[in-house]
């Protein structure tokens, strides 16, 4: 006597050159611009040195090419841990420009998310402002470890007001 298997076939998409054809309008909503400025006193009474910011682009920089979320949220909380509750956007991809770090953050399908959405939908400008950890001598920042960037009403950098922008999915372009 036999035992009886069952027997699943199965092959992906890739391997039978599965073509599927979609119509859609659908675009991602990013903020794109200035996240942080370097050398110049904030609003919070601190300045940061330019090497200490082009550490912590280039530690953001690592964690998304380690595949990691860099997520951030709607508002600072009073801590340096992310609230899965409160995300409301992906860093996507940051780089140094001069004493700017500029970047690039997908905003995400989230309630939080569709707060920003909404408000920058509705002609709302919003500020960014990192969130890190690091020493304060006489205002000036040292040894400073980048948590996020979230996104805010008041930016303590005062050109920390990325841009609106609206792209197809397949249609990511670099900052």
């Amino acid at each position: 006597m036999t035992k009886e298997l069952v027997l699943i076939e199965s092959i992906t998409p890739q391997a039978a050159n599965l073509i599927v054809e979609e119509h859609s309008s659908s675009k991602q909503s990013y903020l794109s611009g200035i996240m942080m400025m370097a050398e110049i006193e904030n609003g919070n009474g601190r300045r940061y040195p330019i090497g200490e910011l082009t550490t912590a682009v280039k530690n953001v920089n690592e964690r998304i090419a380690e595949g990691l979320s860099v997520f951030g949220e709607l508002n600072h909380p009073d801590n340096l841990q992310i609230d899965l509750n409160n995300v409301s956007h992906i860093i996507t991809e940051m780089r140094m420009e001069g004493n700017n770090a500029l970047g690039k953050a997908r905003i995400l399908n989230t309630p939080k998310g569709q707060i920003v959405k909404a408000i920058l939908e509705g002609g709302g400008k919003l500020g960014v402002s990192s969130r890190g950890s690091g020493n304060v001598n006489e205002g000036r920042v040292s040894g400073f470890s980048i948590v996020t960037v979230d996104i805010v009403a008041t930016p303590s950098a005062p050109k920390a007001y990325p841009n609106h922008v609206m792209e197809a999915l397949n249609g990511d372009k670099k900052i």
